[in-house]
């Protein structure tokens, strides 16, 4: 068999250390050799340059503007105050744009150039969090919901993400030989890897826990998906699994494909590990290493069948899956402002939009926002006064602040309104929910931009929905620079996938609980034209539609929208009850 360059790289890469040390240490570039820039994915960072300025550099005869992006290894999103503020000032120190929240639930800091790499990577390590492996072909950050109630549900399937993200992590000293300065003994090198072999995984995995009835992970876009099934008293009695989801595709390949998972089973919760683990380990073995773009779990999947990797995951685990029950999602989105949870203890969702935290104007354009210093000073005040709060990312690229004691209320409403954390107050469903990729000009995959194209695109599309008298309707817009998918597009009932500067494909038809893919309306289009397409449909859903109807149901049932049969949601049970808007 045949093996793909990268896979080479892996095998012989010294469980992760390649010549990582001597190309950080040569003064001649600011890149690394071309093997290493793949070896440094797996300690949770990317080599970038600036794409805004790549040809003006390249006319003056210099090389790229090369610097990196870090990505934090934060399970659920959850930090301390302590460790908010640590990460803000490693960020004001060394990188640029502030912090970025990701759908994954994690910091990305980018700009940060490489004689400084080694620095910031030890001052995240002093926070008490780390980046091994929050990128490469390794389980990456897990996800979990954001804001369940009752509080008691969260703080269950929180730790049980956090142990099993502890458990998929390499079985390696790399990370700490090469950025923490720990001495390399003799026998390092040749560290056993169980889970992972020599090679790793033949290509990125993700793991996402989700809380019904709200599937803000996207649960079924995850490799491997577990939704809680509670008990009416709230307590956690186990998870249906799923497997085989997947975002990425590439243009004008019919054999790469977005995939929403498939459930397989129930099991309880002292069963988690024993499944992931089986389930990876079966992708580590049968997964495909010729064909890199389809290395992914989906495909393996769909070539050997879902009965076939059922029986696989029973056999290595050791038991068999009881089959799934039923459970109801109402929607994907965040709930925004202050909630109780069942622990007397407040929350507070704030919208941040494309989950970029900063001071001044987002990409240069509109008014100032002051996020960054904002959320320094709740910070500092829960750090101080706060008692066990913290801060969770969502998988929306938004905040929440959970576990505030009550006296604190008054004082952090006043801080976000003197900083501007309050836009969700006046913000449309629209403005909430969408989402962006970071694009240009950092991302080396992007083909058209999402993050600073956002702002104008919703303003338009918000206008055409005020004509229609539509403009409260609760509609999920997602760009993507690419059609990798970190936004989740093809989950959006409206989407934009990147095919060139200024031209997207545009997607159509998902639903709102995240359990069916959109499908393509119009390919490799600009924006008057995307304008032109949504206009009419937008008239026809202000006049035609149910009480009650998501956007993307409307196309599907008017016909405007045909998803294909592999694209629409099978075979998970659901319990019919009342719709829970987010507020």
């Amino acid at each position: 068999m045949s093996i793909h360059s990268v896979e080479d790289i892996k095998a012989d890469s010294a469980r992760l250390r390649g010549s990582l040390l001597e190309s950080l240490a040569d003064p001649v570039t600011g890149a690394l050799r071309e093997s290493d820039q793949t070896l440094i994915k797996y300690h949770g960072s990317y080599q970038q340059d600036d794409r805004d300025i790549r040809e003006e550099r390249r006319q003056a005869l210099l090389e790229p503007a090369y610097a990196f992006m870090i990505r934090t290894r934060t399970p659920g999103g959850v930090v301390t105050p302590a460790q908010w503020l640590q990460l803000d000032a490693i960020a004001t120190r060394y990188a640029e744009r502030g912090l970025r929240i990701t759908t994954r639930q994690a910091f990305q800091l980018h700009g940060v150039i490489k004689t400084e790499l080694k620095a910031t990577m030890q001052a995240i390590n002093a926070a008490l969090i780390d980046t091994l492996a929050a990128c490469g072909d390794v389980n990456r950050n897990v996800a979990v919901a954001a804001d369940p109630q009752p509080s008691a549900a969260h703080a269950a399937v929180q730790a049980q993400a956090a142990a099993l993200s502890e458990r998929l992590l390499p079985n390696t000293r790399a990370y700490y030989e090469i950025w923490l300065d720990e001495e390399r003994v003799a026998s390092s090198g040749g560290e056993e890897e169980p889970i992972y072999g020599d090679r790793y995984l033949p290509r990125k995995f993700k793991i996402g826990f989700a809380v019904p009835p709200v599937n803000d992970v996207d649960v079924f876009a995850q490799d491997l998906g577990f939704i809680a099934i509670l008990g009416d008293d709230g307590a956690l009695l186990g998870y249906d699994v799923s497997v085989g989801g997947g975002m990425g595709a590439s243009h004008g390949d019919p054999e790469t494909y977005p995939r929403l998972g498939s459930i397989i089973g129930f099991i309880g919760p002292d069963q988690v590990t024993a499944v992931a683990e089986a389930v990876v380990t079966a992708q580590r073995d049968h997964g495909n290493r010729e064909v890199r773009k389809r290395a992914r779990l989906k495909y393996t999947i769909d070539d050997r069948g879902l009965d076939w990797f059922r029986s696989e995951v029973e056999r290595r685990a050791g038991f068999p899956l009881p089959p799934a029950r039923p459970f109801f999602f109402s929607h994907t989105g965040d709930r925004f402002g202050w909630a109780e949870g069942s622990d007397g203890r407040l929350q507070l969702g704030l919208r941040i939009p494309a989950g970029r935290i900063v001071d001044g104007r987002l990409d240069g354009r509109g008014d100032p926002v002051r996020h960054l210093s904002g959320l320094r000073t709740i910070a500092m005040l829960l750090q101080r006064e706060g008692d066990g709060a913290e801060f969770r990312m969502t998988p929306n690229q938004n905040l929440v602040l959970a576990g505030i004691p009550a006296p604190l209320k008054t004082r952090i409403e006043e801080l976000c309104a003197e900083h501007g954390l309050d836009g969700w107050r006046g913000a449309t469903p629209l403005r909430r929910n969408a989402l962006a990729c970071v694009a240009l000009p950092t991302c080396g995959l992007a083909m058209a931009e999402a993050e600073r194209y956002l702002p104008d695109l919703l303003d338009r599309v918000q206008r055409l929905l005020d004509g229609h008298g539509i403009g409260d309707a609760p509609i999920h817009l997602r760009v993507s620079g690419c059609p990798n998918g970190c936004s989740r597009p093809y989950l959006g009932e409206i989407a934009l996938v990147g095919r060139a500067p200024g031209r997207y494909n545009l997607m159509l038809g998902a639903d709102h609980r995240g359990q069916r893919l959109n499908a393509l309306y119009r390919d490799n289009i600009d924006e008057a034209a995307i304008l032109a397409a949504l206009d009419p449909l937008f008239a026809g859903y202000a006049r035609d539609r149910h009480d009650g109807e998501g956007f993307g149901d409307y196309l599907v049932r008017c016909g405007a929208v045909s998803i294909p049969e592999r694209d629409v949601r099978r075979a998970i049970p659901i319990v019919h009850v009342a719709e829970e808007a987010p507020a």
